[in-house]
């Protein structure tokens, strides 16, 4: 994954289940090699719902579970939730300054985030929130959570960092394809616990293999995530 693999891992998404459904196989192969791993989500995921009777208040709740239950099932026990309001993800100076505190506490060297730009190819997968939230860390990772001058009130509970790496999800075309042949079991056992997400699993599972084994195809891999990768000079 990186020439580190001790260091830490922070994973910053925008709703509780984009790990698991996005890079799940990813991490769990990550915890399997001994990398810390922590999450950051930005929103709290109450319109996620087709249910007209669903109540926002309630789903909060309700995913915030979800999300602590599937990041268990990888291994992975820090979850920390923003709280924004889904599907309302905005660039602003309050999001900048939680994800720079959240980088700055976690002190990752790599990072695993959404894409700042849509891919027409999966013209669904790219959520308004996605888009913003990866570009909000990338803005984040440089020049915030780096330079002792931005965001001064962080200081001195939370010492500028700097991140070694940061992989965006991809699925057209990728710069990086992880091998989850090995993780991909795990990666659904854990999706599984977002069962207010999931009405048709079998039809989720059986998608997800067909884009992990076109992806991890041209590796040769069995089944593959992939990845846009920018590595920062030290």
């Amino acid at each position: 994954m990186t020439d580190n693999n001790t260091g830490r891992v922070l994973v910053v998404t925008a709703h509780p289940d984009d790990p698991e459904f996005a890079a799940g196989g990813t991490i769990a192969k990550l915890v399997k090699e001994g990398r810390d791993v922590a999450y950051v989500i930005a929103t709290n995921g109450n319109k996620g719902s087709s249910d007209r009777a669903a109540v926002p208040d309630r789903l909060v709740r309700v995913r915030e579970e979800e999300q602590r239950n599937a990041a268990r099932a990888l291994g992975v026990t820090r979850v920390q939730f923003l709280g924004y309001e889904d599907g309302e993800l905005e660039d602003s100076r309050r999001l900048r300054l939680d994800v720079t505190r959240e980088i700055r506490r976690w002190r990752p060297d790599l990072i695993i985030t959404s894409h700042p730009n849509r891919s027409f190819g999966n013209f669904f997968a790219w959520h308004r929130d996605h888009r913003t939230i990866a570009g909000v860390v990338l803005d984040c990772v440089y020049p915030l959570a780096r330079d002792h001058m931005a965001f001064p009130e962080l200081l001195p509970d939370h010492e500028p960092h700097k991140v070694r790496e940061v992989h965006m999800i991809q699925w057209d075309a990728p710069q990086l394809i992880v091998d989850i042949t090995e993780t991909i079991d795990a990666q659904f056992a854990a999706a599984r616990c977002h069962a207010s997400q999931l009405a048709d699993f079998a039809a989720f599972e059986a998608r997800v293999r067909k884009r992990a084994a076109a992806i991890g195809k041209t590796q040769g891999f069995s089944y593959g995530e992939g990845f846009d990768r920018v590595v920062l000079p030290g």
